[in-house]
């Protein structure tokens, strides 16, 4: 994943002292842009390992609109534990406002109505889902990172028509968070082509503000520092990227949201990942 070993030394290079709202510092960098062909591999990182089971369970979770993390409880996937409340309940549900966005005529069912217009109007410029609900993310606690996608349709060199995706972040964290959105959006970009009848082409991804956490200037919340484990894995060499094949369960987006009940060795089985060859993980503290 060359793409994300070069976002890491940008931000490593030319990144400035940032405080925020966790108290601990970061280096942060402005407007990262990149792209990423579907063609060459399942971009899913390789210089650490990363849990295929958390990004498939996560996005199915955002796919079903539930605004608590029982689906995730369930398949024992806990990295959003510490945003949830009591009641299971995330400040802002990405898949909620995806499948519910409110307005003035009421809720809006963006996936589903963004699939059904790439089959009507494939060409169209308006395939937009948003996560970004003012009235949600002006008083959230953690507003959506990833707070938009847009889907677009191009032809290749031998006129094929290809499903491309990008990504919108105002927020980045890089050690922790980028692996995951680039590997679960691009699942997302296979999804949609898969239920849309068409060959995925390329993600497009931008990070407003991409960032490290990093030890304060005086050495303390140093457990809290990205940067070591970020070096360790620019020493390491990527290795090839693995396929992903699709079962034909997941051909319908109500096929695929009728996995929700079914266990996880079930649900992972119709998402097979091949040639999947990681270096070792590396832990990154959570700064909440």
């Amino acid at each position: 994943m060359k793409v994300y070993l070069d976002t890491v030394r940008r931000v490593l290079e030319t990144g400035t002292r940032r405080p925020n709202r966790t108290g601990v510092d970061t280096i942060s960098t402005f407007n990262v842009n990149s792209v990423i062909p579907m063609d060459g591999g399942f971009p899913l990182l390789t210089t650490k390992k990363i849990s295929w089971k958390n990004i498939v369970v996560e996005n199915l979770w955002f796919l079903s609109g539930e605004p608590t993390i029982a689906l995730l409880k369930k398949h024992k996937c806990r990295f959003w534990d510490p945003w949830a409340d009591e009641h299971g309940a995330v400040p802002s549900p990405y898949g909620n406002l995806w499948r519910a966005h409110p307005g003035s005529r009421g809720t809006a069912d963006q996936v589903r109505w963004v699939l059904e217009e790439i089959q009507r109007n494939p060409t169209s410029r308006r395939l937009v889902i948003s996560a970004w609900s003012p009235e949600n993310a002006h008083h959230s606690s953690l507003p959506p990172c990833h707070f938009a996608f847009v889907f677009n349709v191009q032809y290749d060199e031998a006129g094929e028509p290809r499903l491309n995706l990008h990504l919108t972040q105002r927020s980045c964290d890089v050690a922790l968070g980028l692996p995951y959105n680039i590997a679960g959006y691009a699942l997302l970009l296979h999804l949609f082509s898969r239920w849309s009848g068409l060959k995925p082409g390329v993600m497009g991804h931008t990070l407003v503000d991409a960032h490290i956490y990093t030890k304060k200037a005086d050495g303390s919340m140093a457990e809290y520092d990205h940067v070591p484990g970020l070096r360790e894995q620019l020493t390491r060499e990527p290795r090839a990227l693995p396929t992903l094949t699709l079962s034909d369960t997941v051909s319908t987006l109500d096929g695929t949201m009728s996995l929700l009940d079914r266990d996880t060795a079930e649900i992972m089985s119709h998402f097979v990942l091949d040639g999947y060859d990681p270096h070792p993980g590396i832990r990154f503290a959570v700064a909440v």
